[in-house]
């Protein structure tokens, strides 16, 4: 699980005054929540974009003025015309306490279909799921190892490790193995050519 150290300055002065002062000075103002208290405070854009512009799930290690909290991204707003980070919500792990995260979704193993000329489709990137800190993961992974062609692996063929349960809808297709046009093609022109062969018969 990769961890991102966060450093971050405690909010003198919070609503949107404080938000305006916290932008001015090139600073993204956010918040920590979870557990008794709620903290304010404010970090720099470099701290925070290896957690915000990535595919994959990490945890945030936050330390506002010494104070260190383990967390995840909740939520990020972006500036509507210039996608510029403006608020960050984190939300604070604590152990035993049940968490609701999105994490990716890869694959492992080789499906037949792709090795005739099958196409791997993914339709679903990220899995939400429901675990507790000590439980939680950075990806999930589904075995193509027996998709043929035209098949398709769906939610429910997910195999989840101990602690963790699957929000999604258990019948969401999550990877299908697409027949190629030639191969279609091929296909019925063989198809065609049996039925002819049986008709001279």
């Amino acid at each position: 699980m990769t961890t991102i150290e966060i450093q971050g300055n405690k909010r003198t002065e919070t609503g949107k005054r404080g938000s305006r002062i916290d932008r001015n000075s090139g600073l993204i103002p956010a918040v920590l929540y979870g557990g008794k208290d709620v903290v304010h405070f404010s970090v720099k854009p470099s701290d925070v974009k290896h957690l915000i512009y990535t595919p994959d799930f990490k945890l945030a290690e936050l330390n506002v003025d010494g104070n260190k909290s383990r967390a995840i991204l909740k939520s990020i707003q972006f500036h509507p015309i210039t996608d510029e980070v403006i608020h960050i919500d984190f939300l604070r792990l604590i152990d035993k306490t049940p968490v609701k995260v999105e994490v990716p979704l890869r694959f492992k193993g080789v499906s037949p279909g792709v090795k005739v000329g099958g196409k791997l489709i993914q339709q679903v990137r990220k899995i939400k799921i429901k675990t507790t800190p000590e439980y939680i993961v950075d990806e999930l992974k589904a075995d193509i190892s027996k998709l043929d062609l035209g098949q398709s692996l769906r939610v429910r063929d997910i195999i989840t490790p101990n602690g963790i349960e699957i929000i999604n809808n258990p019948a969401t297709p999550v990877a299908l193995i697409e027949i190629p046009r030639a191969l279609k093609a091929a296909a019925a022109a063989e198809a065609k050519a049996e039925k002819g062969a049986k008709k001279k018969k």
